[in-house]
């Protein structure tokens, strides 16, 4: 198509065109002109169908525009009906164009003003200057010129020109109106000013950019060089270099070192040009994730699995999560992992968004009298379930609706704490089998002989409540046992969690962890405090007694670093008298030390720490630096006290109440006891109240963990990563994932180690804990335990 100016035909020049023809076909014969004027008319006919299939298709459009269009416009409702009123009057408009122009008359017509010197000329400027002159009104008397379609063939020209063949036709005038008033609309922004920011629209133009990938992106990958294999291998295998001894940042200087070798080429896909290349070990390890996921993609690769992958685990079909904890203290122990669970269970199954079950051990008769106090015993679970309930309800207030069931336990008077017997996992069915909380995962699974957990459960949570290696540094040769138990933990937390959560920095580092207090206080502390606190608005004395002592008697908890404070400022501290309450395997060596250097100590039975006798002391001494976090320093705070504490890890989340006061030095010590007994402590205020509240470690339980993705059904997809050019993308779903490999292999290992019963005896376990005995079967009415179970798994 060509456009210019207006062409005249003269005299001379058609003379010319018909003396050059006439020569032409004189010279190449009848039959050769006849078969060129064949051919240029089977080319005329091509052109009309190409013509008319055009009009049809355009006809189709129009068609599809309005069935499919209409209900995404988000413009306002009358607007909306006048632009497709005026689409539907435009369609009959057009289908009456195609079938005049496809009509047989228009192509007789045609072919009987072609001949050997003839041109056929339809005018055509007359629709151009239709549809044009509104479009542009001040460029009108510049926009002319003819179609023209030129084809030279054996000397035949076959042109569009201005003759006119046609004359004002009716249609033309008609869509030139409704063009204008189009034209009109649009320039005002009605139509398409919604249709703009339309999320039809927006997602059209979302798949397109998928479809249209910028070049760059589309070139070919270069492949995997040595420094980057090694470097993400040794990435990937710190779970099994930490277990040689090897610490994480000297894996991250390795992987540094390897990187750094590649200098600019390394990140070549990733980094604009000219960025320059920084040491960020985040960005570095970010830069290696990609790289590896851009090669594995390139290639087609797709990862289907690890090591010892289980697929078949539950399946939620009744509308509701199962959320499992299994402890390793059972009430009326009352020791910190006896406690918290159950406070926790209460308080998941008070929202009743998921159904819970308590897993507690049960003891045989004869260890009961050796951990329960006053040798209380219970004949049956369920005696001791009733037990539970009745001491839960009388301190939250309400009646829990979760479940509570027992494993075999057995007590060991060495470790002091309750080993497993048998599979525990097995006690949970495999209809409830989808969420598990691993109250003490460490110890849970020192000696578990069973079904991987992670393999069982969708979600698996360990919670970290005691500081094992501070009380093994203690024992004989205990730099040995706490380099080896150190070890061992990493190895079964790794295995058997997918989330570990510490209570305060004072634990063992271990993987996949984060330090979070999820743990509460009881709510009739908190009633206390209340009390204490409308007592003193009313003037009344709530405190009339000094500083005391509370926790289980023995060397561990405390009550030696409080003996050598004690003694060491004898003289500073003349005419200070602490009560200790406290029962415990060392009481007799406790009191017989404190006697011998004369203490100013008065030693009590313990009891309760709610009991009434305590409500009147204002101070509470607490210098222990072996607890993970101490729920007594936590009820003394509720209750309104001030407590003295060392300024140790395990007491980070109370330092933000400014009852809570701490000492770096013995000096400091002295100093803090004294101003504690010479003031009077601060209220709390509603904040402080609800972060001690269980309300509050629950949320943070549930965030920490990662519950509320699990509990929405949401799913983890890997974290996008940021491109210079401000474009994100995630890791390939395609990549191996070595650590969990290594997961699965440690598992296999710790499965076969702990089926001998050699090797179980040789690392301290108790005879007989690879499997429950009769006495338990009778209990808890159990079949014998088979030699080799198939629910185990491997």
């Amino acid at each position: 198509m060509e456009k210019g100016p207006p062409q005249t035909t003269t005299a001379s020049a058609s003379a010319s065109a018909s003396n050059s023809s006439a020569f032409s076909f004189i010279s190449k014969g009848w039959r050769e002109v006849r078969d060129s004027a064949d051919a240029d008319l089977q080319l005329m006919k091509d052109r009309a169908n190409s013509f008319k299939n055009l009009a049809a298709s355009f006809d189709r459009e129009i068609e599809n525009l309005i069935q499919s269009a209409a209900p995404t416009f988000s413009v306002p409702a009358i607007r909306q009906s006048s632009e497709i009123d005026f689409m539907k009057k435009l369609q009959p408009k057009i289908t009456e164009f195609r079938r005049v122009y496809s009509a047989p008359e228009i192509s007789r017509k045609v072919m009987e003003k072609w001949g050997p010197r003839a041109k056929l000329g339809i005018d055509l400027s007359r629709i151009r200057s239709a549809i044009v002159a509104e479009l542009d009104e001040t460029e009108e008397e510049d926009m002319y010129g003819i179609m023209e379609f030129n084809k030279f063939r054996k000397g035949r020209r076959l042109g569009f020109t201005e003759e006119g063949q046609f004359g004002d036709w009716e249609p033309i005038r008609v869509l030139k109106t409704r063009l204008r008033e189009f034209e009109k609309k649009n320039s005002s922004g009605e139509i398409f000013g919604g249709f703009r920011n339309n999320e039809f629209v927006e997602k059209v133009k979302s798949s397109l950019k998928a479809i249209c990938k910028e070049p760059q992106e589309s070139k070919e990958v270069p492949p995997l060089d040595v420094p980057e294999l090694l470097a993400y291998l040794v990435r990937q295998s710190e779970p099994f270099l930490d277990q040689l001894g090897v610490r994480r940042d000297i894996c991250d200087k390795i992987v540094e070192s390897l990187c750094s070798k590649r200098k600019n080429q390394f990140v070549m896909p990733t980094l604009a040009e000219g960025e320059p290349l920084t040491v960020d070990s985040d960005k570095i390890n970010d830069e290696l994730d990609l790289r590896i996921a851009s090669v594995l993609q390139s290639t087609g690769h797709c990862y289907e699995g690890g090591f010892c992958t289980d697929f078949t685990k539950h399946d939620v079909s009744d509308g509701k999560r199962h959320v499992a904890i299994v402890t390793t203290a059972s009430l009326p122990w009352m020791t910190g992992t006896a406690v918290n669970p159950l406070f926790r269970a209460a308080y998941l199954a008070k929202s009743a968004k998921q159904k819970v079950t308590l897993l507690v051990p049960w003891l045989c008769r004869s260890d009961q009298e050796l951990v329960y106090p006053n040798r209380l015993t219970f004949s049956s679970p369920e005696e001791q379930e009733n037990y539970i309930r009745n001491w839960l309800e009388e301190r939250t207030g309400f009646k829990a609706d979760f479940k509570i069931s027992f494993y075999p336990g057995k007590f060991s008077k060495e470790r002091r704490s309750i080993i497993p017997a048998g599979d525990t996992s097995q006690f949970i069915p495999s209809k409830d089998a989808d969420i598990c909380i691993l109250e003490e995962p460490e110890h849970l699974n020192w000696y578990h002989h069973g079904k991987r957990w992670t393999d069982k459960f969708n979600h698996v949570v360990g919670i970290v409540h005691t500081n094992y290696l501070e009380y093994i540094k203690r024992e004989k040769n205990g730099a040995l046992q706490a380099f080896l138990v150190k070890h061992i933990n990493n190895w079964v937390t790794r295995a058997y969690c997918h989330k570990v959560l510490r209570l305060s920095a004072a634990t063992q580092d271990l993987p996949k962890s984060v330090v979070c207090n999820v743990h509460g206080v009881n709510p009739k502390f908190l009633k206390i405090g209340e009390k204490v606190a409308e007592e003193r608005e009313l003037g009344q004395q709530a405190f009339s007694k000094g500083a005391y002592f509370l926790g289980k008697m023995v060397w561990a908890k405390g009550y030696r670093e409080l003996i050598d404070l004690l003694a060491k400022h004898k003289n500073d501290l003349d005419d200070f008298k602490l009560d200790v309450y406290g029962n415990g395997e060392d009481a007799h060596e406790v009191q017989s030390t404190a006697k011998r250097l004369n203490l100013n100590l008065n030693f009590l039975k313990g009891r309760d720490h709610a009991d009434d006798s305590l409500h009147g002391y204002k101070v509470f001494i607490n210098p222990s630096v072996s607890d993970v976090l101490c729920t007594a320093t936590a009820e003394a705070l509720a209750m309104g006290k001030f407590v003295v504490c060392a300024d140790h890890p395990s007491n980070e989340f109370f330092r933000s109440f400014p009852n809570c006061l701490t000492y770096k030095t013995s000096e400091d010590f002295v100093a803090k006891v004294k101003e504690a007994l010479a003031k009077e402590p601060q209220p709390l205020t509603p904040e402080q109240i609800y972060n001690l509240s269980w309300e509050a470690a629950t949320q943070r339980f549930v965030e920490y963990s990662e519950l509320d993705r699990v509990l929405n059904n949401e799913h983890n997809p890997a974290p996008a990563k940021v491109r210079p050019n401000g474009k994100q993308i995630a890791k390939s779903p395609s990549m191996p994932n070595l650590s969990e490999m290594v997961d699965g292999g440690l598992a296999f290992a710790h499965y076969c180690l702990t089926g001998n019963e050699v090797l179980r005896l040789c690392t301290g376990a108790i005879p007989g804990t690879r499997d429950y005995d009769k006495q338990h079967c009778k209990d808890l009415h159990l079949l014998p335990p088979q030699v080799e179970n198939p629910i185990y798994g491997w």
